[in-house]
């Protein structure tokens, strides 16, 4: 049996792909961009009335079609102001996936690209090591928190980055989700190969409190259909236990005893419940929106 390893850049992007399709991240996404993101845009908006440019910074994993649909709203709540939208991205898959989208979006007028194909590390010492300290309206941080070393100096770094009534947008696993309750109960069940942070939402409210940040929180049910993860040999479950525990092909590497434990650990009424015989793990999310 061939020994188990962390998912590459280009195979994490495949298991994402294939979580993604079998969940509602995007939906829940799109509803909280139609029922909160106008409101939460109109005090950056009440402020960019008085400037001809608003500019907005997006880190994080692949969500540009999200990120456009943000951009759309802060255009229909206020036209005419001319956006400079900037994405830090290290992964050159999401950044090409991001161009194509821009290019095929003829409505975007008034709008700029810069991309920029780093972590969120490699992007502040950059512009820590020029000294120009540009200034956002709106930054939003999705899904990306789990991946940065140190996660309280990242949010200290890019809240320095707002402009007067700015805001910071953090997308976040809740705790009220299924990944929430693995991670805390059911660790052991994970191969150490995954690299990622464990975090949720309490974890980075406690940091802006320490930062004395004024923020609110949303709460979005999401759920994901992991029926296949049970059905052996499929390959669409075979991804998803390989995005669930970050290894490359889990069910074919780690040892029976773990994959028995995990499959259990996924069964449990914290983690995922049975909709018309299917099996919805909790995908919960939180929004997170910091003031300047």
């Amino acid at each position: 049996i061939p020994s188990m390893r962390s998912l590459t850049a280009e195979e994490y992007v495949e298991a994402f792909k294939s979580f993604l399709d079998h969940s509602t991240e995007h939906q829940c996404m799109d509803e909280f961009n139609k029922d909160q993101m106008p409101n939460i845009v109109a005090g950056v908006c009440h402020h960019m009335s008085h400037k001809a440019e608003h500019a907005s910074l997006l880190l994080g994993d692949f969500l540009a079609g999200v990120d456009l649909k943000m951009i759309r709203i802060l255009q229909a709540v206020h036209p005419g102001v001319f956006i400079n939208n900037e994405i830090v991205e290290p992964n050159p898959q999401h950044v090409a996936a991001y161009k194509e989208l821009v290019n095929q979006a003829p409505d975007l007028q008034n709008v700029s690209f810069i991309w920029h194909q780093l972590t969120s590390l490699e992007y502040e010492q950059q512009v820590k090591e020029r000294g120009t300290h540009k200034k956002f309206d709106f930054i939003h941080m999705i899904q990306m928190l789990y991946r940065v070393e140190d996660i309280p100096s990242t949010i200290k770094f890019f809240h320095s980055c707002l402009d007067h009534h700015g805001k910071l947008l953090i997308i976040i696993l809740s705790d009220s989700s299924g990944w929430a309750s693995l991670w805390k109960k059911h660790r052991d069940c994970l191969p150490a190969t995954d690299s990622g942070h464990y975090i949720t939402c309490s974890g980075i409210t406690e940091v802006l409190r320490g930062l004395g940040v004024q923020h609110r929180v949303y709460e979005l049910p999401s759920g994901w259909d992991i029926t296949e993860c049970f059905v052996e040999g499929d390959a669409v479950g075979g991804r998803m236990m390989d995005f669930l525990t970050g290894t490359k092909n889990f069910l074919g590497t780690a040892p029976p005893a773990l994959r028995r434990r995990l499959r259990e650990a996924l069964c449990q009424p914290e983690c995922s419940s049975i909709r018309d015989g299917r099996v919805i793990f909790s995908n919960n999310l939180s929004m997170i929106v910091a003031e300047s």
